[in-house]
């Protein structure tokens, strides 16, 4: 057996016993080991995605959906400069990534061979944790290497507490095929059924003990872990929960769904500072919100990891792995206070949305309602997921999902596919024009790969929608041009290109119907993007204004 095929042998094999079920493979010439052995393997489900950065992010939707490390494979070049945005993502975001990129042998390094680079380090400090493997050699004592490697590798992705991407750059020479001989020099099969090595858990954190208050609020933003357990806390304590879509906290009768403009309302604001806030994941989508946190007392900072706390606002007073929230006594008129004013916000809202027509606010919050239980809903990260942190009201059974790690709006298409495919149920993404069209390729399946049960739905509204809610809206000369950025495309084209099912929405009314079907699909719904900022300096007038006659009531 040559060298090549011997070493990709043995560290599929390590990869699946550690538990690996899902790669995704990018085609080339020098991954060809890796590509053979992972095609012979029945027992991981592979996807096979000829552009480098649609597979990367479909890699990483896996990876975040399932919670578990997803291997991604590509050839050497630029190929593996592709994988680098979705590797900062994954990192950001802490989702387990085993990037296995092919490389040239030493010797052929720095003499302009072709689809030669420097792969080493090639992503920086965005990895949890980076080897180069080495060129395999048919010598006692390399199974041992690999199989230890692979288990190193599988279990710092996974990482317990700080999840995110490893790199193992491996150089190949040739044969890059398998030539017909199975002998090595040593057993390249252990024989045992679980990994080579077992890693074992470190037991949970010593939570720390907050002293009873009614005043507290809790506060949940991306990437959250263990929020029903403190969403379930913090309604014993008698604590309103702000929570963004992607949080996954707003369900319940604790939940304050227009925080945004309850924040925003600087009377309310000033008048509900709470004794303490904590808060969970990394909150990042509504300025209110944020300037709300840098004047709390005393904010609580929940991080699994210590060494990577999320603290946008600087305004941290403690940070801890994990907190109780113990039950206070005394009346609950702090909480019932944020509930009442969160309803008349919420029906003053409601109001001006049924009366928008086909805007995008309005089908953020009725695409929400109109999905079943158990489905999944993977969001944009520019307008939809903020339509949707406003207007969205709280519920349970479904599953939202975002981007939110750098916050791009590269590769949306190909992470919804990648969640899609690990959730078990029906999925749908709401993504704007932009999105959809930067990664129209994430719609390119070959007919032999897994189709997810995935409705695309699109607000095209000819370009940028969001710099329009922005200071550069005001300069009025450049800025269809350079930041408006019109396109014109016909999205019904785009999608008749692959092959995928089209319906185009012309009321909001429509959409439950249009959501109906199998596999992917694309319902566009067309939106004008200076229509969309009145209807939000509505919403915001209406929402403040109810909250104001609340209080003066």
């Amino acid at each position: 057996m040559n060298p090549a095929t011997a070493l990709a042998t043995v560290l599929v094999d390590e990869l699946v016993r550690c538990g690996l079920t899902d790669v995704v493979l990018a085609p080339g010439s020098r991954s060809a080991p890796l590509a053979l052995a992972l095609h012979a393997e029945s027992r991981v489900r592979l996807h096979v995605r000829v552009d480098e950065r649609s597979a990367s992010y479909l890699a990483l939707g896996l990876a975040k959906r399932s919670e578990r490390p997803v291997a991604l494979i590509c050839s050497s070049g630029t190929a593996t400069a592709n994988f680098h945005p979705a590797v900062i993502e994954a990192s950001e975001s802490g989702v387990p990534l085993l990037v296995l990129t092919a490389d040239r042998p030493p010797e052929l390094r720095g003499t302009g061979a072709n689809q030669t680079i420097d792969q080493i380090k090639l992503y920086g400090t965005a990895t949890r944790w980076f080897a180069e493997v080495g060129v395999p050699e048919d010598r006692p004592g390399q199974v041992a290497y690999w199989r230890s490697l692979a288990c190193r590798a599988y279990q710092r992705a996974a990482g317990a507490g700080n999840p995110g991407p490893v790199h193992l750059n491996l150089a190949f020479r040739e044969p890059l095929i398998p030539d017909g001989d199975t002998g090595w020099c040593e057993p390249l099969d252990t024989g045992a059924g679980g990994p080579w090595v077992r890693a074992r858990v470190a037991p949970p954190p010593i939570a720390l003990h907050i002293p009873p208050t009614r005043r507290g609020v809790l506060v949940v933003g991306d990437g959250a872990a263990n929020v029903r357990r403190y969403v379930a806390a913090a309604g014993m304590a008698g604590w309103p929960v702000l929570s963004e879509p992607n949080g996954g906290g707003r369900y319940g009768d604790h939940a304050i769904s227009a925080y945004h403009y309850l924040l925003g309302t600087p009377e309310f604001a000033d008048a509900h500072r709470p004794d303490v806030v904590v808060t969970l994941g990394r909150p990042g989508l509504s300025r209110p919100l944020l300037s709300w946190l840098r004047r709390a007392g005393e904010h609580i900072v929940v991080s699994p990891d210590l060494d990577r706390w999320p603290d946008p606002t600087r305004s941290a007073t403690q940070v801890a792995q994990a907190v109780e929230i113990p039950v206070a006594s005394g009346d609950d008129s702090w909480l019932h206070a944020w509930r009442q004013a969160d309803l008349a916000a919420r029906a003053a809202m409601d109001e001006v949305l049924d009366l928008s027509g086909t805007s995008e606010p309005r089908l953020a919050r009725d695409l929400v309602d109109a999905l079943p239980n158990g489905a999944l809903l993977f969001c944009g990260s520019s307008m939809p997921i903020r339509d949707l942190d406003q207007a969205m009201r709280p519920r349970r059974g479904i599953r939202l999902m975002a981007n939110r790690g750098a916050s791009g709006i590269d590769g949306l298409v190909s992470t919804a596919m990648g969640a899609a495919l690990a959730h078990n149920g029906p999925s749908y993404a709401l993504l704007g024009d932009l999105s959809f069209l930067h990664d129209q390729n994430g719609l390119i399946l070959g007919p032999r790969e897994p189709r997810p049960d995935l409705c695309f739905v699109v607000v095209n509204n000819d370009g940028g929608g969001i710099f329009s809610l922005l200071p550069q809206s005001a300069v009025r000369d450049p800025f269809e041009r350079v930041f408006g950025t019109p396109h014109g495309v016909d999205l019904g084209y785009v999608a008749a290109a692959t092959g995928t099912p089209y319906t185009l929405v012309g009321d909001v009314g429509e959409l439950p119907k249009a959501l109906r079907g199998e596999g992917p699909r694309v319902v566009e719904v067309r939106t004008d993007r200076e229509e969309n900022v009145l209807v939000h300096a509505r919403l915001r007038d209406a929402a403040q204004d109810a909250v104001r006659a609340y209080l003066a009531g």
